[in-house]
């Protein structure tokens, strides 16, 4: 039986590190906690609880990892640290040496975070413990629905992958693919439409593969989804080439609440990488989705993740993955340059990039999604467009999102607090400072 008790009056404070998915379930963390009478530490405020939910992508995730660890246990001292995770399903005991961390949870056991808490707290001993299971043990799925902070929601849908692409630890971190039921995501969706919220953001490792717990379909998620008419917009985070299939462009492009906005890892347009990387799809693939979402949805916003300086990447073929995304009508490119992942199989690969050679490669791949995200912005200028404002802090710009994801700035002098959470249709004017965002003046309030 939880002690609820041991949490009253207790603050906490949390760091994560890595992607949109650890963000939310973080915040999920964080309402476990508040529900339980924790309360979450202001800034400069020394807490009870320090909760860091890590990342293991890349070496340098992994050493921000042990940093961020270090860095909270000397700025919160006698806290009661707890690391949770990729890196630490994948490095509990390297992470159970490092002074100060008092709980090491795994991929299987973060969803009992408040029992394992409960457990520790009623000891008189103070030592760390840490609790994984063998990967193949690694079933449980820990729902999470929440905004955080944010104004958009984020919804967990998927958890884990069965792809075990060469270069990847996620799948030794995460588990094989599962999912809960459409019918239990519909209810997620419902409560964040009773607490306000108009925008989700679906999340996962592998959502294309949604339904293999389940015997549904990523398809049938979305049909449902959309069927949740008090929600006005979804986004899918992520989607592999391979699972898009025809029927779900079809029906975005034809849909109440799913916008025009895709992001679909590519890692390499050329085919000897991705067959070295043991991508299911080849660049003609990838290149027909593509082509297939812009001639239903021409305003459609694509996003691309793009790996350089893999093992087996000559130069001939990055430059075959530059030529292919330059000739496609992407939006913007998420460059990552590769990481050597200890116990994955691209360690067997023998052609080695060096770093220079990745970071030359990183900036001309940089410097073409400058180039394209500019181009699709400029085609929006003097257009007006709904925006779904977030609230800024105090004194400065506000921000909001059009449909087809492009980032819009309201002027300090004309943003309100009350425009925060609401759709607000505005006519776009011209770049800002930086180019991050076009700027805005109001038409009228929806």
């Amino acid at each position: 039986m939880v002690n609820t008790s041991a949490f009253q009056g207790k603050t906490a404070t949390y760091y994560t590190l890595g992607c949109k998915l650890n963000f939310s379930e973080t915040s999920t963390f964080g309402k476990m906690l508040e529900d339980m009478g924790v309360r979450t530490a202001k800034k400069g405020e020394k807490a009870d609880i320090c909760l860091i939910n890590t990342c293991s992508v890349t070496e340098v995730a992994d050493r921000k990892c042990r940093q961020a660890i270090r860095r909270m246990a000397k700025a919160n001292e006698g806290a009661f640290i707890v690391v949770t995770g990729c890196y630490a399903q994948l490095e509990s005991e390297t992470i159970s040496k490092i002074d100060g961390v008092d709980l090491v949870l795994g991929s299987n056991e973060k969803a009992s975070l408040i029992d394992y808490l409960s457990e520790k707290f009623s000891m008189s001993e103070r030592k760390c413990f840490a609790h994984t299971v063998p990967t193949k043990d690694i079933k449980s799925f820990q729902h999470s629905c929440s905004k955080g902070n944010r104004t958009r929601y984020w919804l967990k849908v998927q958890d884990g992958c069965n792809y075990y692409c060469t270069y990847c630890t996620i799948p030794f971190a995460r588990g094989n693919s599962r999912n809960p039921t459409v019918s239990s995501l519909v209810e997620q969706a419902r409560k964040a439409a009773a607490e306000g919220g108009k925008e989700i953001v679906l999340t996962g490792v592998n959502i294309g593969d949604f339904g293999r717990t389940t015997g549904e379909s990523f398809i049938d998620l979305v049909k449902a989804l959309d069927c949740v008419e008090e929600i006005k917009r979804y986004r899918i985070s992520s989607l592999e080439p391979d699972l898009i299939s025809d029927e779900l462009i079809e029906y975005c492009a034809k849909s109440r609440a799913f916008m025009p906005h895709f992001h679909i890892p590519l890692q390499s347009g050329s085919d000897t990488v991705l067959k070295l990387m043991h991508r299911r799809y080849d660049a003609k693939l990838f290149a027909e989705k593509i082509l297939k979402i812009k001639s239903l949805m021409p305003d459609a916003f694509i996003g691309v993740d793009v790996m350089v300086g893999t093992r087996g990447e000559t130069l001939e073929c990055f430059e075959e993955t530059y030529k292919l995304l330059e000739s496609l009508p992407v939006t913007q490119l998420h460059v990552f340059p590769y990481s050597e992942r200890p116990g994955t199989a691209a360690l067997k690969i023998p052609y080695i990039v060096s770093d220079k050679d990745k970071k030359i490669r990183s900036q001309r791949l940089l410097e073409l999604s400058d180039k394209k995200t500019e181009e699709f912005y400029t085609l929006y200028i003097n257009k007006e467009m709904d925006v779904l404002f977030e609230k800024a802090p105090r004194g400065k710009v506000m921000h909001g999102f059009t449909n087809n994801y492009v980032r819009v700035e309201l002027p300090a002098n004309i943003a309100s607090d009350e425009y925060d959470n609401e759709i607000i249709k505005v006519r776009l004017t011209q770049f800002n400072h930086d180019k991050s965002a076009l700027t805005a003046t109001l038409v009228n309030k929806r």
